[in-house]
C-alpha cells in the first residue's frame, strides 16, 4: 500500500506562485506513474498533470500548460507541482495519485490517493 500526503498548499494572491508537494510512504516510489488532480465545488474531479516513474516525460491538461510543472525526486519519494500565474479559477482541492499507467489522465488509472491540499487563489 502506498501512502501519499499532499503539502503546500495555502492561501495566494491572483498572479501568484505555489509549489505543491506529496510525499509518498509504503511502496516503491518510482515503481509509480504520478499525477495531480484537482477537484472544485461542484464541479468533477480534473486531471492536471501526470509523470512517468523516472520522470522523462510529463503531460498537462491545457488549463495548466505552461503555468504548472510537475516533477519528482525519487530519492525523496516525493513529486511535485509548481504552479504559476495563479488564477482565481485554479480555487480547489489539489490531490496527487500513484498509479501503474504511464502518463495516466484519468482518475480511474490511478490506484493511490492523498486526502488533497487546499489552494485558494483570491485577492
Amino acid at each position: 500500500q502506498v501512502q501519499l500526503v499532499e503539502s503546500g498548499g495555502g492561501l495566494v494572491q491572483p498572479g501568484g506562485s505555489l509549489r505543491l508537494s506529496c510525499a509518498a510512504s509504503g511502496g516503491t516510489f518510482s515503481s509509480y506513474s504520478m499525477g495531480w488532480f484537482r477537484q472544485a465545488p461542484g464541479k468533477e474531479r480534473e486531471f492536471l498533470s501526470g509523470i512517468t516513474r523516472s520522470g522523462s516525460a510529463t503531460s498537462y491538461a491545457d488549463s495548466v500548460k505552461g503555468r504548472f510543472t510537475i516533477s519528482r525526486d525519487n530519492a525523496k519519494n516525493t513529486v511535485y507541482l509548481q504552479m504559476n500565474s495563479l488564477k482565481p479559477e485554479d480555487t480547489a482541492v489539489y490531490c496527487c495519485a500513484a498509479g501503474l499507467f504511464r502518463l495516466g489522465t484519468l482518475a480511474g488509472e490511478y490506484d493511490y490517493w492523498g486526502q488533497g491540499t487546499q489552494v485558494t487563489v483570491s485577492s
